[in-house]
This record gives C-alpha cells, structure tokens and sequence, in this order.
C-alpha cells in the first residue's frame, strides 16, 4: 500500500512493498501479525507512532520478534522497538516512523481503526 508519495528531498515514501517478503513466508508472517495484533491489550500513541502493549504469555516476544524480523522488509520506513519493562512487566512493540506512519498504522492495523 503507498500512502504518501514524497521524494527524496521530502522523506521517505511511506509504501509497503510486499513482495520483499519471500513467497514462501508472506502467508506466516499474514497470520503472525493478525494473531499479534488480535491480542494487544493497550494502545498507546507516541508522537511519531504508536506502541502496542502485548500478552505476557509464552510465545509472545518471539511472535513479536518474528513480526519484526519480516516486517522490516516490506516496511522499511518504520521504526520497530520491543521493550519489556522490568520486574515482570509487560512487552510493548513500538511501530514509529516519519511524518505519515501514524495515518498509515490507522488505515492498516484493525487495532487502530477505531482511533
């Protein structure tokens, strides 16, 4: 999906690139991300993004890194930040970006629909 076309001189172009992902793997990383995003428990904007808080369950952060690890690829524009706050605390994955991410993220991940 392209959202905002910019040039070089502007920024970045904000557009996922599919096919960066390899054949054998868009399917996975389809189900990853929608079961990932399925289970965020809070949502937190940030001024060039957002951050999605994550089950404490087992699996999560390798969900998390997986998502991660692809995403990138198709996404480059974005920003990817896992914290896992200390003392047991909760896993936060931050999608952060240049000016247009947070548009991009509203109109891309059912979690933010509604913001």
């Amino acid at each position: 999906m392209l959202l905002k076309d910019q040039n070089s001189e502007n920024g970045p172009v904000i557009a996922c690139d599919l096919t960066a992902i390899p054949a054998e793997q868009r399917e996975q990383h389809n189900a990853t991300a929608e079961q990932l995003f399925a289970a965020v428990t809070e949502i937190r904007e940030l001024p060039n993004g957002y951050a999605f808080r994550l089950p404490e369950a087992p699996g999560t952060l390798l969900k998390a890194a997986e998502f991660v690890n692809l995403e990138r690829l198709c996404c480059p524009f974005f920003s990817f930040t896992l914290e896992i706050e200390p003392q047991g605390g909760p896993l936060w994955l931050k999608l952060t970006g240049p000016e247009g991410v947070k548009q991009f993220l509203r109109s891309e991940f059912a979690p933010l629909s509604e913001l």
